[in-house]
């Protein structure tokens, strides 16, 4: 039971014994600075269920608690606020908790009511870039988080194998590829399509081009531009099962998996299963077919097939063309279907995906409850802002993106000119300096996306990003090395109880408090499918332990007793930055 649980029932039992009367609900708040206390109860909620000075039901209740409840040893009323001083007896409890439980605030995910959360999701025509990246980091923390709150997840991805865009560096590699492979190029193999997906784009401008200068409109010269047309009539083959489109088709894709796996490896993220849109696409046109007799979709003149969502104030929506190829859409209905056939146990999914397919997701869940599957008010759209660079937003076609690869060894190359800068690694044979570049470098990446709330776009800058002070992920690693060259200092054995009657300082008080807030943080985070809370937590953390470290002596202080209590706060700490950055998928160096 929480302190904010306990107090909640004896808050509950003073109105019954002094007011005759039930409480619905209490309040709390954290203990303004400027005030005595450690935590706060609000009473002007409660002048609804009893009409008195605010003032004199503080005064109330606190001298009720203190005669009922050990854990109060003294109280302060501010206004409609009740400050409450918890003893340092109940604070040492908690600490011995924490300190015996190397995973405190994770829970032991259960068996049943699984979650799935889906990321990454690339197309198979280009390498993964910075907007995948802040995709893959999101998904990723996310089903870490899920998990450590108790849940059993499932990480997946659907990878976008086939339409258009797929046929467009296909018919562009044949064009002007003279049989290049990774092999012959040294390129890996999702850089090397994606070079001719650019290829395609500067093609076909250029096609538009010749066209309307023979007099066609640009609306007619888009749509006739040869390439254009190969890349369709491509399209059309390759649905049709054509042996030799096909053949390239997976030649082409098996170059790009092997370069996504080594991206994947690089930022430390993984899946338990794949699906691909080129086998869930036809599942999707067989429940169309469904549809269509029980009457959720209706067939169009020209043969398309739509979905009216009009009563339901969205738009119609296309689910099969005119010429019987499906639709993104088609191809998400068949793909969540065969999830769950494939994971009974799932209560729920996740959909990490860009804002800018927010309304996509509201039809495809609105779709699929027409369809009558019931599970689909368990699926969630994990929307996020994109990622922008001082230079602007970038663009694949035009070969204007920030290459995942690259951002990852930028960012080591940033850490390391930081660190050289600073003298921070001095001692370091080369090898653990390249190691450690590498940890801070991607850490300070994964931190500097992760800290922002989902929801909000990000402009990010990597100089930024590697700074070792402020909200950022060095300066949170470098406060968890500077704790183990603590550990590695002291002579006392930190293990052992703490001292009976052991009287805190405000310092060591405040970082109990502050480690104890763990579990809610894990929580509240999975509620909300937000790594950002955790981040900031860690940061939070990290600047009361830097306050502890600066106004009280750790391994100078008076006796071992405060020695061995100090030295156990320390690795405590220093345990839960480590398991807080793990959600993260954040590494940190022993030393820095």
């Amino acid at each position: 039971m929480t302190l904010q649980e306990s107090l909640s029932q004896h808050i509950k039992q003073a109105f019954l014994t002094l007011y005759n009367t039930p409480l619905p609900s209490v309040e709390f708040q954290a203990t303004r600075k400027d005030f005595e206390g450690d935590l706060t109860v609000v009473t002007f909620s409660m002048l609804r269920t009893v009409k008195m000075n605010p003032a004199q039901l503080g005064e109330d209740l606190g001298a009720y608690l203190s005669e009922n409840d050990e854990k109060i040893v003294g109280y302060n009323v501010v206004k409609g606020f009740l400050n409450l001083v918890i003893s340092d007896a109940y604070f040492l409890d908690v600490f011995q908790t924490i300190n015996a439980n190397p995973s405190f605030g994770f829970v032991t995910p259960s068996s049943d009511q699984a979650m799935m959360v889906e990321y990454s999701s690339p197309n198979t025509n280009k390498p993964l870039h910075l907007g995948h990246v802040r995709n893959n980091l999101l998904g990723y923390s996310v089903a870490e988080i899920l998990k450590a709150s108790g849940r059993k997840v499932y990480k997946t991805q659907i990878i976008n194998d086939r339409g258009i865009h797929i046929c467009k560096s296909m018919v562009a590699w044949q064009r002007y590829g003279s049989n290049e492979t990774p092999e012959s190029t040294g390129l890996k193999g999702d850089k090397l399509v994606g070079n001719y997906y650019v290829k395609f784009d500067q093609v076909y401008k250029q096609e538009i081009n010749d066209l309307e200068a023979k007099g066609l409109s640009t609306a007619n010269a888009k749509a006739q531009a040869p390439i254009l047309v190969e890349a369709q009539e491509m399209l059309l083959k390759w649905e049709a099962g054509d042996k030799a489109v096909v053949s390239l088709w997976k030649q082409m894709n098996a170059w790009v998996y092997a370069g996504f796996e080594v991206t994947y490896n690089a930022l430390g993220v993984n899946f338990d299963s794949y699906y691909y849109e080129s086998q869930t696409y036809l599942l999707g046109k067989s429940f169309i077919n469904e549809g269509l007799q029980s009457g959720v979709f209706i067939k169009k003149e020209d043969g398309s097939v739509w979905c009216d969502l009009t009563p339901d104030g969205l738009d119609e929506k296309i689910v099969l063309r005119s010429d019987g190829t499906a639709v993104y859409m088609t191809q998400d209905i068949g793909t969540a279907i065969q999830r769950l056939k494939d994971f009974p146990d799932v209560a729920g999914m996740v959909y990490t995906v860009g804002n800018e397919q927010d309304y996509h997701f509201k039809v495809l869940f609105l779709i699929l409850k027409k369809l009558g599957f019931d599970w689909a008010k368990d699926l969630t759209h994990l929307s996020y802002g994109m990622v922008d660079l001082p230079s602007g937003k970038m663009k694949s076609r035009e070969g204007t993106v920030v290459d995942a690869d690259d951002l990852i060894v930028e960012m080591a190359s940033t850490a390391k000119e930081i660190s050289q800068d600073l003298g921070k690694l001095e001692g370091y044979s080369d090898s653990e300096k390249e190691k450690t570049y590498g940890t801070i470098g991607l850490g300070a990446l994964k931190y500097f996306i992760l800290k922002v709330d989902p929801k909000k776009r990000i402009l990010f800058d990597p100089k930024a990003s590697v700074d070792f002070q402020g909200n950022t992920g060095p300066f949170i690693q470098y406060t968890y090395a500077r704790i183990q060259a603590i550990l590695r200092k002291s002579t006392i054995d930190p293990a052992g109880d703490i001292p009976v009657g052991y009287a805190l300082h405000s310092k060591e008080k405040a970082l109990i408090k502050q480690l104890q807030l763990f579990p809610e943080v894990i929580q509240q985070a999975a509620a909300n499918y937000s790594p950002a809370l955790v981040a900031n937590y860690a940061y939070d953390l990290v600047k009361e332990f830097n306050s502890f470290y600066q106004n009280v002596s750790i391994l100078g202080a008076d006796t071992p007793s405060e020695i061995r209590f100090r030295v156990q706060l320390s690795k405590a700490v220093a345990t839960t930055i480590k398991n807080a950055f793990s959600l993260l998928g954040i590494q940190v160096p022993e030393r820095m």
